[in-house]
């Protein structure tokens, strides 16, 4: 059985008023409707949310295939650009070539016959050493005629090409540039609608995230009321067993018990836990079976209120019945106490029957919420029949 039974959350939440009884069916049955309306719009935020993630899927799945259109296109205007600017090169190059062959084959054209040059053009002629030197000279002649009208043709060829690559190459990099324009304007509009579309998610997210809080508060504060409610009915029931139970020992022998290996207090806490319940006897405070203050008291609900206006919280401290409080704290025998420490009353003088805790205050004297009858009191720890052979060191 889980002794964590009350949290920060309760002690916030629930009113600082006496209640004049434990939590009522009416009140776990209204702390269960709360919790109800607000599963219902804890569900309702998640369906939102839900579609909501849908649409950002639909929409980055757009955005992913217009980012990998727009890559492909400037793969494509790179190649086109890439092949234009060879074309161009190669245009380039035959035309230097073809220059050449021209001004080769324009000095030739200017001496076409040997006789109707000038003097100038014709002397590596005339002062040929023999036929055969002649021969040779008009030999280079006509083969350097030949090879520069290949060239001529050569060059017209490439020219043709070259212009027919260069424009093919420059349209395909104007189509590459309006593709390429369009894709990264469609990329634009799918990464803005992703973005928008993140920001409704993220919006609808916090909201979902607030409801579920809210939600897990809620439904703790349902399980506080019923656990609070349960505790106090065996509380009372072993109360009232009590009144009637006959030949309760004064103090009961020592069967072993045990409860935790550790005490989580200083003697300061423990001192200030004395003083509280001292200032809530001395205000007179009425017991109110159920209550933890301020205004009222349980003998439970006394020892939960002091130990935790001495600084223990939630998690290390628990609104338990007084039967809990036995396995929830130090064993020290009665020689040793110590003020601060608890006792604990049992008509069978087992730990499942204890039905009365207080604290103590020092030479045998104790600080309690004892009856609705007597109230809070500063008595002896004997006053009380069924007293444990052993105090709890919180």
């Amino acid at each position: 059985m889980s002794f964590a039974l009350i949290s920060g959350l309760t002690l916030a939440t629930t009113p600082a008023v006496a209640t004049p009884k434990a939590p009522t069916i009416a009140e776990i049955e209204a702390a269960k409707k709360a919790e109800a309306a607000q599963k219902k719009a804890a569900d309702a935020a998640a369906k939102k949310l839900a579609a909501a993630n849908l649409t950002l899927r639909q929409l980055t799945a757009r955005a992913n295939e217009a980012r990998a259109l727009y890559v492909k296109a400037q793969r494509e205007l790179s190649v086109a650009t890439a092949a234009a600017v060879a074309a161009a090169k190669y245009a380039a190059e035959t035309a230097a070539a073809v220059a050449e062959a021209h001004r080769t084959i324009g000095r030739m054209a200017a001496n076409a016959y040997i006789l109707g040059g000038s003097i100038s053009d014709i002397q590596p002629l005339l002062s040929a050493n023999g036929p055969q030197d002649l021969m040779d000279q008009l030999s280079t002649l006509n083969n350097l005629g030949a090879k520069n009208t290949v060239a001529l043709q050569r060059y017209k060829a490439a020219e043709v090409i070259a212009k027919a690559a260069k424009v093919k190459a420059d349209e395909a990099k104007a189509v590459q540039q309006v593709a390429t324009a369009k894709v990264a304007s469609a990329k634009k509009v799918a990464d803005d609608a992703q973005a928008l579309q993140q920001k409704e998610v993220n919006k609808l997210r916090a909201v979902q995230d607030k409801l579920m809080k809210d939600l897990a508060k809620l439904r703790n504060v349902r399980v506080t009321l019923e656990q609070r409610r349960q505790l106090a009915l065996l509380e009372e029931s072993q109360a009232n067993t009590a009144t009637t139970t006959i030949n309760q020992a004064k103090v009961w022998p020592n069967r072993g018990f045990k409860g935790r290996s550790t005490f989580r207090t200083t003697e300061a806490q423990r001192l200030a836990a004395v003083a509280f319940a001292k200032k809530q006897v001395q205000a007179r405070k009425p017991y109110i079976w159920g209550s933890e203050g301020p205004n009222a008291f349980d003998c439970s609900g006394l020892v939960y209120a002091a130990y935790r206006s001495a600084g223990l919280g939630w998690p290390n401290w628990d609104r338990l019945n007084s039967a809990l409080y036995a396995g929830y704290t130090f064993h020290v025998p009665l020689t040793q106490l110590q003020p601060g420490d608890l006792l604990f009353y049992s008509y069978k003088g087992n730990i499942s029957t204890i039905h009365h805790i207080t604290i103590y205050a020092g030479n045998g004297m104790m600080w309690e919420a004892n009856s609705k009858d007597k109230g809070l009191l500063y008595s002896s720890i004997y006053s009380v029949k069924g007293l444990m052979p052993f105090g709890g060191r919180v």
